[in-house]
Formats: C-alpha cells, structure tokens, sequence
C-alpha cells in the first residue's frame, strides 16, 4: 500500500536489493571518493555528475573500442574522459559555457614539458594582486585580500599557452575561497563574513581571507591530475566538445551511440553552481536555454517544459546516430516522465537497470536510486 492510501510498508533489505543491478551500484567502502574522483575526475566540483566507474561499466557493455560515443548533456565531460580511457572516440556538447571549458580541459593533449614549466611558472606569480576594483559577485563573496589575488592570477592567465587549464585553477580556487562556510560550499546563500560554528570542523572558523594558497595547492594538483590522465588515456583516440543548445546542435556523426545523464528537473541550476567561475572568467551566461534548470522548478508547466526539452533533444540526437545504436540514458525519473518521453522521441525502451547511487550530489541522507535506460530508435 503507498503513502498516499495508507501506511507505507518499508521494504526489507533484501526486497530494497532484489531489483538491483549490483554490477552497477556501489557502496562507500567499495568505491571510495579518492577512486570516484580519479585523475582528471577532480580538477573541480561538479554537482550532479555520474560516477566515472559507472560510465565506464556502461561502455564495456554497450561500445567496443575504436567506437564513438555521444553525450548531447555531457557536464562535466564523463563521458569524455572515461571514452578516451576505455579506448573510444567521444563527442559531448552542453549549453553551460564552464562545462565546455572543463571538458576541454580534462580532454585536450598537451606537451608534458610546456605544461608543467607553465603552471610551475604561474605558480611562481601566486600572490600578485591587482589594482583592479571588484564588482558584483567578486565585491560580495570575497575578502579584499581574496578578490585582488583572484584577480591578479585572472590577469596573468593570458601569458601562457595552456591559458585555459589556469583558468579552470582560478574557478576552483575561486570557489574555496569565497566568503562561505567551510560545511556549505556546494549551496552558500549568502556571503559569510563573521566567525562561526563549523560543524565540519567542530570549532569556531572564520571566513577565508585569502585565495593564494589555494591557487598554489589547486595549481599543482592539477598538472599532477593532467599527467596521471595521460598514462591511462589511449593514444589514438579523440574528444570533440561542442557548445550550444543541444535541442539544435549539429553534432555530426555518425555515432554508434549515447550515453548521457540529462539534467533533472528543478534540481540543480547548473549555470548558478559556477557563478564565480562566469564573472572572474567573463563566459556568457546562457541559463535561460538549460534544461531543467534548478530556478524552473517543479510546477506541472515547468515538468512539461523540461519533457518538451528532452524530447526535441533526442530527437535531433537521432539525426546523428547509426541505425540500432543504443542510447544509454542514467536518470532519477521519481515523477515518472521518461515513459512518456521516450514515446514521444520515438524510442523503445529495451532494458532498465535500477542502481544504488553513492554520493551522487554530495551530503544527503537516505536510500537514493536511479534507473540507467538502454533504448533504441
């Protein structure tokens, strides 16, 4: 009997996992952050991602090297990156303009030595500040200190020719140093500016003041992630990330398939989780063309926008495809919308695996789940 009639029956443990694909579901034990976070997995925090042993998993079922793949939402570039090491070509697009820089990135192949005398170099000018004033989101979520150093590292980006992978530094930098909680840095409401009871670390805390060690600590972490990438990322194998609306996109092709995870509705605003990476960086702000964007919501017209979204998606993902490729599709459908979806798109739903999601978007308490989708046109 469901809630809505009665008394909710809580499931056994054995019932909660009868259903499971437990080749797809980890525990914390088994899959601990450092592995869900390798290599390149960690140059910044990305709400919402898949985890890389996922993708990987998926594509050993459903690709064969020397194939290529598609992701139409790709995010953060899972898809890319796990493609490149389980020996595929990929293609991944997405509307999110830091999204496109990140997976560029993660994917791009660099000479090892220019690399690492750049960042080295860059590191050797942490601490320069800028005499530049600070507006908008910079004024109000960063100490003085903080805000000159950012901008003084933004201003001697542009000197070197791996110009982007410092950029990604400065975002994640920028986002460790805002005036927030240490236990809130996923959701800050509102700039912290006074001390507090930090309840991850169990004291008193005050806000960061500066950004220059974290430029330094994220600048070398980062060409020690790149370089890691590059003993396991197979040589003759490409990525290609394209920016735009993906309900238009001309993505090219043929791909011998997708696997993506959409964005969920009213979830996660995926422009507004990066803000300081837009305004230090200048990236065009295209939020009001995502799908599913947390500030939507979850009324019945912004369920049904979302739907529409997703449907004009794979249908125009289709164009691109060979015939019989599958479309692998990772979603938390708890209001039940890819049914009606998928019909509408043309697409048959061939196989569901239902997973156990570990830490998919960071604290969270309870059971949570998500169905991976194999479907065809």
């Amino acid at each position: 009997m469901s809630a809505e009639h009665g008394e909710a029956v809580a499931p056994t443990q054995d019932a909660l996992y009868r259903d499971l694909d437990l080749d797809l579901s980890w525990s914390e034990r088994d899959l601990p952050e450092r592995e869900r976070t390798k290599h390149v997995h960690r140059l910044h925090p990305y709400l919402g991602k898949f985890i890389p042993q996922l993708v990987e998993a998926l594509l050993g079922r459903y690709f064969a090297p020397g194939q290529h793949v598609l992701d139409p939402f790709a995010g953060s570039g899972t898809t890319l990156v796990q493609a490149l090491e389980s020996g595929l070509d990929a293609t991944g697009a997405d509307i999110a303009a830091f999204n496109c820089l990140l997976m560029e990135v993660k994917t791009r192949r660099y000479n090892p030595f220019v690399l690492e005398r750049e960042v080295r170099a860059a590191c050797e000018r942490i601490g320069e500040t800028s005499s530049e004033r600070s507006r908008g989101y910079v004024r109000a979520w960063f100490a003085p200190q903080a805000a000159r150093e950012l901008l003084g590292f933004r201003e001697l980006v542009d000197d070197y020719v791996n110009a982007d992978v410092l950029r990604v530094v400065l975002g994640r930098a920028a986002r460790s140093a805002r005036r927030t909680t240490h236990f809130d840095l996923d959701f800050p409401r509102e700039p912290q500016r006074d001390e507090y009871w930090c309840h991850k670390h169990k004291r008193v805390c005050r806000p960061v003041g500066e950004a220059a060690p974290f430029l330094r600590r994220y600048a070398l972490d980062t060409l020690e992630r790149i370089k890691a990438f590059s003993r396991v990322c197979a040589r003759a194998r490409e990525a290609a990330v394209l920016h735009g609306d993906a309900r238009e996109l001309d993505f090219g092709g043929p791909f011998d398939g997708v696997v993506t995870s959409p964005p969920y509705p009213g979830l996660i605003d995926y422009h507004e989780q990066h803000r300081y990476a837009y305004e230090l960086l200048g990236l065009d702000d295209c939020s009001e063309l995502e799908v599913g964007a947390g500030a939507a919501g979850t009324s019945r017209a912004a369920l049904e926008t979302y739907s529409d979204g997703i449907v004009a998606t794979l249908r125009n993902v289709r164009r691109s495809l060979r015939p019989g490729s599958p479309l692998v599709i990772v979603v938390n459908d708890r209001r039940e919308l890819y049914p009606q979806i998928l019909e509408r798109a043309g697409l048959c739903e061939e196989r569901r695996h239902r997973r156990h999601v570990n830490r998919r978007t960071g604290r969270r308490a309870g059971e949570y789940f998500e169905d991976v989708l194999v479907c065809r046109f």
